[in-house]
């Protein structure tokens, strides 16, 4: 596996994360500036990053965006900040998760175990559904060549639905892979996020598939082989 590399810049806790990091058998890379962590990841192509917010230069936001413009590498977003509009940022800028300073270490070793988990079980980046297109590296979804606009809570959810085609989904478990652990709003968030995407999947063709709803159980992607 490629190394994680850890963007901290106090020396102290990117050690703390190194330490704990290398006694679970990952290879890390440190570096300590949002710079230098670009031209880091452009080098070893990390299996995963975890990313302080607040660096010297360039930002964790800042990062993560570059990132995103080119990778679906997983990103775990470390920061002292705990106001829930600063997780929802994160995960709304395509972060993997996040976690809030004081850390525990054995922590940040499940949550990247359980981070790498979810992408080592991705589908292929492209997945079609008849006239439906969804780029899961490009985060882009398509419908009869046209570009399908939507939220990016939204679009999270339909990435994550059209991963795992056929597969029920409770609202518990939409939400702590969409929304995130540290989400605290309501679960009735998801219902109103199924909505939206229905109606901007209007014109998709109930032949090729449809987001349905399982009462009782959940939700699912469902689409059909002809």
């Amino acid at each position: 596996m490629k190394p994680i590399l850890i963007v901290e810049d106090e020396y102290p806790i990117s050690q703390v994360l190194r330490a704990y990091l290398q006694k679970a058998k990952f290879d890390t890379e440190q570096v300590y500036t949002g710079e230098d962590a670009l031209a880091r990841f452009d080098e070893i192509k990390p299996s995963l990053v975890l990313l302080d917010i607040m660096l010297p230069g360039k930002n964790g936001w800042q990062i993560l965006k570059e990132i995103r413009k080119k990778s679906n590498c997983p990103v775990i977003m470390l920061t002292a900040l705990g106001e829930v509009n600063d997780r929802l940022t994160g995960l709304n800028e395509g972060a993997d998760d996040y976690i809030s300073k004081p850390f525990a270490g054995d922590e940040v070793v499940a949550r990247v175990k359980a981070v790498l988990r979810r992408t080592e079980a991705k589908q292929p980046s492209v997945q079609r559904f008849g006239q439906l297109e969804i780029d899961l590296d490009a985060h882009r979804v398509k419908l009869n060549e046209q570009n399908i606009e939507l939220r990016p809570r939204d679009l999270s959810l339909l990435l994550f639905l059209a991963e795992h085609p056929n597969k029920t989904f409770t609202r518990e478990q939409l939400i702590e892979h969409v929304w995130g652990f540290d989400y605290e709003g309501s679960d009735r968030a998801v219902d109103l996020s199924i909505k939206r995407l229905r109606k901007a999947l209007k014109d998709w063709p109930a032949s090729e598939g449809e987001i349905r709803t399982l009462r009782g159980l959940g939700y699912q992607l469902s689409v059909y082989e002809e």
